[in-house]
């Protein structure tokens, strides 16, 4: 699992996406690329919002990616451009790279790649770059398109400057730097970005970083649906929100049970230190803490702390202004959702004897969904009704994938059933709106996983 991203030789007339990319590096620099990167997004399967509480997930890769292509010149700048149009070109020194928070857009996630491997190689100066980036993954979407992009910067940065790193050391200094823009993310996109392998899904697990196979059941395949609202994790504060509440709920679960709170940081902690299954610590969850939300001055108060110690210590940034915490729902989301994940690899691991596994992944799927929306809240209204659509439509399980707050549905549908499902949910969900409609060619299709961040030289 410690190997190297994979160096591919590759017949570029062979590949339209490429090609088409090559010409629009010629045309845009006037000289051909030196070689090409590739990072995919992921769907993830089950386990939401669980990695940055230190809980493994399921994930794998999809065939959607992030694509640049790269030159290297002496001039100590970088030179950015993408093929969407919409999507300006951006110069930069690579010796002054400064990431705008309050301003997130494309090329700063690019820049934190490059600024992450940057730091790693011990701010040593790198050499300057042009590169045109394409991009298949939805923006905004929850298939991780934002991640992707850090770690494709990342992937061609070692390439450029002559430096090597195995997958893990990659996925770990991604999921690093992209909290250059402000997010407070666990390291799932970024692990399966760069870990992925064809044909099999993988158990993201933490603290060590690893990565084990996980062999879907047959009869049944993956789709992926787009609700066509779009949520920015960096743009807006719904996300850090959720990484803080969970942040203060370990700190009361570890001071209520006599625990060195001030130095855990995160629920599995709580755990590990108890030394507590999933379901005691589901007890404590509704021992320890009520249901109502938190003030500022309960939270001070239960933790022998200032406003002042609050706000330096627990809140983000971009978390200053909250005032209330639901620390009970989202410890109850993030625990029961942990166990879900076990649930799902352990019929996995059953398949293909498991009786009813593929209903049984489903029930767990819709699950998630129902504490995704009522306990951690990060649903939407379209969300949820795409999820109901997609389990009308013929679906064992649906349910929200991503951050949520907009973005895509999994669906996990029998093979017999994929034809009518589609035609289903486009009727039922797309034709009837003129912008989905026009987005559906991109918002639904069906999925196998993918491989792993790789480079790619023209033979």
């Amino acid at each position: 699992m410690a190997a190297h991203p994979p160096k591919t030789k590759i017949l570029i007339s062979a590949n339209k996406r490429l090609q088409n990319l090559k010409e629009a590096f010629e045309k845009k620099y006037g000289e051909a690329p030196l070689f090409y990167a590739q990072a995919p997004g992921r769907v993830n399967l089950i386990g939401e919002h669980i990695d940055y509480c230190g809980y493994a997930v399921l994930p794998m890769a999809i065939e959607q990616s992030i694509l640049a292509a790269v030159t290297v010149n002496d001039s100590k700048k970088i030179y950015l451009a993408n093929t969407e149009p919409k999507y300006k070109d951006f110069t930069v020194s690579s010796e002054d790279i400064e990431i705008d928070k309050d301003n997130p857009q494309w090329y700063y996630y690019f820049l934190c790649g490059v600024k992450g491997i940057q730091e790693h190689l011990g701010k040593v100066p790198l050499s300057g770059m042009k590169c045109v980036v394409d991009g298949t993954i939805p923006a905004s979407s929850g298939l991780s398109s934002s991640s992707a992009l850090v770690c494709c910067a990342a992937l061609l940065t070692m390439e450029v400057n002559h430096k090597s790193l195995n997958k893990v050391a990659l996925a770990e200094i991604s999921a690093k730097c992209e909290r250059y823009i402000g997010t407070e993310g666990g390291g799932m996109d970024q692990s399966i970005s760069f870990l992925a392998e064809e044909g099999t899904a993988k158990l993201i697990e933490f603290h060590p970083l690893r990565a084990s196979d996980v062999r879907l059941p047959e009869g049944a395949v993956f789709v992926i649906s787009n609700c066509c609202v779009e949520m920015n994790k960096a743009a807006t504060s719904h996300f850090n929100i959720r990484v803080v509440e969970c942040r203060i709920a370990t700190k009361m679960l570890a001071k209520a049970r006599g625990l060195e709170w001030g130095r855990l940081l995160k629920l599995s902690q709580v755990q590990t230190e108890l030394e507590a299954s999933l379901e005691e610590m589901l007890r404590l969850v509704a021992e320890v803490l009520h249901p109502e939300p938190y003030s500022r001055d309960e939270v001070c108060k239960a933790l022998g702390i200032t406003t002042e110690q609050l706000c330096t210590d627990l809140l983000s940034p971009n978390t200053q202004h909250v005032t209330q915490f639901k620390l009970y729902q989202r410890a109850r989301h993030v625990y029961g959702e942990a166990a879900r994940v076990l649930r799902f690899k352990s019929v996995c691991d059953e398949a293909p004897s498991a009786p009813n596994g593929v209903q049984r992944l489903g029930d767990l799927m819709k699950q998630s969904h129902s504490s995704c929306r009522d306990l951690y809240e990060c649903s939407c209204p379209e969300l949820d009704q795409l999820v109901e659509i997609c389990l009308q439509s013929g679906a064992v399980g649906s349910r929200l994938t991503g951050a949520g707050w907009g973005g895509c549905a999994v669906s996990m549908v029998p093979t017999d059933k994929v034809e009518s499902f589609l035609k289903s949910v486009r009727e039922l969900y797309y034709t009837s709106d003129p912008r989905r409609a026009e987005l559906e060619k991109h918002s639904l299709f069906v999925t196998k996983p993918g491989g792993g961040a790789a480079i790619f030289l023209e033979e």
